[in-house]
C-alpha cells in the first residue's frame, strides 16, 4: 500500500521507481497504468486527472512494457502495430530496428510475416520482450512504463540487446522505470526509492550512493549476490 506519496515528473524526465520486496513498486505502476483508481489523493497527466480519462484516451498517452509482455496468435507485423492500420509497414520496421528486434525477426521463416503462435510459445522470453520494445516504439507514447524483471531469465547476448533497447526507448522521453536489478539504471535522471509504501529517497545514482541509506545498501546487497554469484561459478566450473 501507498502512503503519502507526492510526486512530480517532469517531461521528457527517465525516472527508476526502487526498493525492496513489497515497497509498493507494482502498486504505483498499477495506479500509473490505471489497473485500478487510487482511493484518495489524485494522479494527473499534463494537469487532466487519470480518472477523468477515457481508457482509450489514457493508452494513446501512457504505454506499458510488462515484464510479461503479451503476444498473440498472427504475424510478426500484426504483435507490433497490435492492428492499429495507421502504423505503417516501413514503421513497424523502423521500430523493430531501434529496438534491436529486426536481426531476429529477419531470421525467422517468413520475417515479418512469421506467424506467432498463441501467447508467443514459439517466441523465447527475449524474443517476445523485443517485440514489446518495439511495440512501444512504433505507438510512441509520451509516457512509457517499463518493468525491467524479464531480463532475469535470458541469455547475456540477449540481455545486452534488451538494455540497448531500453537505453533508446528512455532517451529524451518520459519514462518511469519499475527497477529490480539496479544495474539496469544506472544512467537515468532519477531514482525514487520506496520503503513500506514511501518515498525514503529521491535522486541520481551517485547522489543516493553518497548519501548511504537505503539505496546504498540495495546497491550493495544486489553487488554481493553477483559477487557470490561469479564466485560460486568459479569454484564449481
Amino acid at each position: 500500500m501507498l502512503r503519502g506519496i507526492s510526486l512530480k515528473i517532469p517531461a521528457g524526465q527517465s525516472v527508476a521507481v526502487v526498493g525492496a520486496t513489497g515497497a509498493g513498486k507494482t502498486s504505483l505502476i498499477s495506479l500509473l497504468a490505471r489497473f485500478y483508481d487510487i482511493q484518495s489523493g489524485a494522479i494527473t497527466l499534463d494537469g487532466v486527472a487519470l480518472r477523468d480519462m477515457r481508457q482509450s484516451e489514457l493508452r494513446r498517452h501512457i504505454g506499458a512494457v510488462p515484464q510479461d509482455p503479451v503476444c498473440f496468435s498472427g504475424t510478426i507485423t500484426s504483435n507490433i502495430r497490435l492492428h492499429d492500420e495507421s502504423i505503417s509497414d516501413e514503421q513497424v520496421r523502423r521500430a523493430a530496428e531501434i529496438a534491436n528486434a529486426a536481426p531476429f525477426i529477419e531470421r525467422l521463416p517468413g520475417g515479418y510475416d512469421y506467424e506467432v503462435r498463441e501467447r508467443g510459445s514459439n517466441l523465447s522470453v527475449g524474443q517476445r520482450q523485443l517485440l514489446a520494445f518495439a511495440r512501444a516504439i512504433a505507438f510512441n507514447p509520451e509516457v512509457l512504463l517499463i518493468l525491467d524483471e524479464a531480463t532475469s531469465s535470458v541469455d547475456t547476448e540477449t540481455e545486452a540487446l534488451i538494455q540497448a533497447a531500453l537505453a533508446r526507448l528512455l532517451h529524451n522521453r518520459t519514462s518511469i522505470v519499475i527497477a529490480h536489478r539496479l544495474s539496469t539504471i544506472r544512467d537515468v535522471d532519477r531514482i525514487i526509492v520506496l520503503h513500506k509504501g514511501r518515498v525514503v529517497e529521491d535522486g541520481s545514482h551517485e547522489q543516493l550512493l553518497e548519501q548511504r541509506g537505503f539505496y546504498h545498501r540495495l546497491y550493495q546487497l544486489q553487488f554481493a549476490e553477483q559477487m557470490n554469484v561469479g564466485h560460486d561459478d568459479t569454484v564449481t566450473g
